[in-house]
This record gives C-alpha cells, sequence and structure tokens, in this order.
C-alpha cells in the first residue's frame, strides 16, 4: 500500500512538472523585449499568414525556448548520471570538470575550424569524455573516493578554465559573445542550433532511461552489483560517456553554464527519491522548467536589455550549493 502511495506521488509530480513546463512554454514565448498576448501567440502558433508577430515566435523564441529546454535536460540528467555513478552529491558536469572539458574542445574547434559549426558537438563530447576519464585516472589509488574526485576534478577545471580564457584573450574574433560562451547564454539561438543540439540529446537521453535500473543497482555497492551480474567497469565507462554526451551538447550550443546539473537532480531528489527510472525522467522535465523559466526571466528583469542566463541559474544555484553543503547528503528514498 505504502509503495503504491510512492508510485503515485512520483507519477503525480511528472504529471504537475508536465502541466508547469506548458505554461513555461507559453510564458517564455510570451515575454521578451517585444510582449506578445498569450491569444496572439496561439493563433500564431496555428496560423500561416505571415506577420512580424508570427516571425518573432517562430523564428526566434520558440527555437529559443526549445533549446532551453533540451539544454536543462541534458544537464540534468548528466548530473543524475554522474551522481549515481561516482555515489556523490556533489557530482555534477561543472564541478567533476565535464563541462570545462567540454569548452575546452569548442574552443579549440571554433578557432581551429570555425566554418565547421557541426564538427562542434562531437568535439566537445570527445573533450568531455576525455577530461572526465582523466580525472578518474588520476583519483584512483585503491579504488575511487568520491570527495577525491571531486577535488581533482576542480583542480583539472581550473587548469583547463585558464587554458579556455587564455583562447579567448589571442583569438576573441574566432570566439564571438565570449562572455556569454563562458558564462552560458541563449541569445540567438535559432532553429539550426535546435536542429544540431536534438539529435544528441534524444539519444543520450533514450540510453539514460535504459540503463536507470543498472544506475540503481550501482548503488548498492560493487560487490552487490558484481553479484547481481552487473559488468560494473563496463556499466560504468557507458554512463559516463552518456553523461559526458549529454553535457557536450549542451555545452557545444549554450557555453559553460553551470548549476543545472548539480541542483536540479538534488531538487527532484527531494520528492521522487533516488530510484533513477523516476528521477531521470523528473529531473529532465525539472531541468527543462528551470532553464526556461531562468531564460524567461533573464530577457524581462533588465528589458529592454538581455542577461546572459548563466547569471540567473548562478544566482540561484549558488545559495542552493551552500544549503548543500551544510546538510547531510542522502542517496536513500
Amino acid at each position: 500500500m505504502e509503495h503504491n502511495l510512492l508510485i503515485r506521488k512520483k507519477i503525480t509530480y511528472l504529471i504537475i512538472v508536465g502541466i508547469a513546463l506548458f505554461i513555461a512554454f507559453i510564458m517564455s514565448v510570451r515575454f521578451g523585449a517585444v510582449e506578445l498576448d498569450t491569444a496572439e501567440i496561439l493563433k500564431s502558433l496555428f496560423s500561416s499568414v505571415e506577420t512580424t508577430n508570427r516571425n518573432i515566435i517562430w523564428k526566434l523564441r520558440v527555437p529559443r525556448t526549445l533549446i532551453a529546454g533540451l539544454v536543462g535536460m541534458c544537464l540534468s540528467v548528466s548530473g543524475c548520471i554522474l551522481q549515481s555513478v561516482m555515489k556523490n552529491p556533489l557530482a555534477s558536469p561543472t564541478i567533476i570538470g565535464v563541462n570545462a572539458g567540454a569548452g575546452l574542445a569548442a574552443a579549440v574547434t571554433l578557432v581551429l575550424l570555425p566554418e565547421m559549426e557541426y564538427l562542434l558537438t562531437p568535439a566537445a563530447f570527445f573533450g568531455a569524455f576525455a577530461t572526465t576519464w582523466i580525472i578518474y585516472i588520476i583519483s584512483w589509488k585503491d579504488g575511487i573516493k568520491p570527495l577525491r574526485m571531486v577535488l581533482a576534478g576542480v583542480a583539472i577545471s581550473s587548469i583547463i578554465s585558464a587554458i579556455i580564457n587564455t583562447i579567448l584573450i589571442f583569438y576573441p574574433d574566432r570566439i564571438t559573445n565570449q562572455i556569454s560562451f563562458t558564462i552560458g547564454s541563449l541569445s540567438t539561438k535559432m532553429w539550426s542550433d535546435f536542429r544540431i543540439l536534438l539529435p544528441y540529446a534524444v539519444i543520450g537521453l533514450i540510453i539514460a532511461l535504459i540503463y536507470s535500473k543498472k544506475l540503481n543497482i550501482l548503488l548498492l555497492g560493487d560487490e552487490i552489483a558484481s553479484n547481481l551480474g552487473i559488468n560494473i567497469e563496463r556499466t560504468r565507462i557507458i554512463l559516463i560517456a552518456v553523461a559526458s554526451l549529454l553535457a557536450a551538447s549542451a555545452v557545444s550550443i549554450v557555453g559553460m553554464l553551470g548549476f543545472v546539473g548539480l541542483i536540479i537532480p538534488h531538487m527532484t531528489r527531494l520528492i521522487v527519491g533516488s530510484d533513477n527510472r523516476f528521477l531521470i525522467p523528473a529531473s529532465a522535465l525539472t531541468g527543462a522548467l528551470v532553464v526556461m523559466v531562468c531564460d524567461t526571466l533573464a530577457r524581462i528583469v533588465a528589458k529592454p536589455m538581455e542577461i546572459p542566463v548563466g547569471i540567473i541559474m548562478s544566482l540561484i544555484g549558488a545559495p542552493f550549493f551552500l544549503f548543500l553543503l551544510r546538510r547531510r547528503f542522502k542517496y536513500d528514498d
């Protein structure tokens, strides 16, 4: 009986967040430098008559909002995977160094091959995956200790960030909107960016859902997981690769957006628990919702100026991170 109540609670949360996500989508499309009426938005969505407002909606705000949702999903699920694989509540694409590695590879690609934007995501994935494994290897000493890996990730991220900043200084003409790249911004994102991001996001999210049960088993410990027939190292490699792919695809489009992969899994875990079969889809929806709302706020708080969404996320994420440091981390339901 109690188990059924927990299942209903989790499903109810998914439904509520899904409804909130639809409302956030409408609000994101409505608000900006030009404020639009909700009825006009709905009319434009289902009309083929060319108007100025319809162009604003279809060519600017709809793709930007969809990208915000996908980026939120990718970073949140990446954080979920890393926290479960490493059994470390502080693990996230930013802290472990995934974002930094992806950002460095993306920056190098923009400098060396500026005309080949389609290579950004594959290059960012390679950078993220390579950085994660370098940190994994450095942290290995009679096994992996969560705190050791976090400290190694912070150190490697600092080194990579210094390299990225050096590239930005020496090649300012190759990387446009440098501040937006290092902080994270959805400004000027178009349908072309959405088409680049979509396949990587879909593939990564599907694999994450498929491996959600094995992710739960890894949380039980290596000995139990091995006894249950799990190939521990192969499973970890696949899951770290998926986390790297999701984070890298987001970074290659919006830059090094922080805190999403850290705080969203925790926010969601407080409600739906640690069962990754529910935590992964719940975090994906919650991440999409939070990034959409933050991007909407970024467009309206200083209108007509626009603040990078990364600043809004930092203002929300930093206090929550301090809250995490003061509470006892638990992975039990």
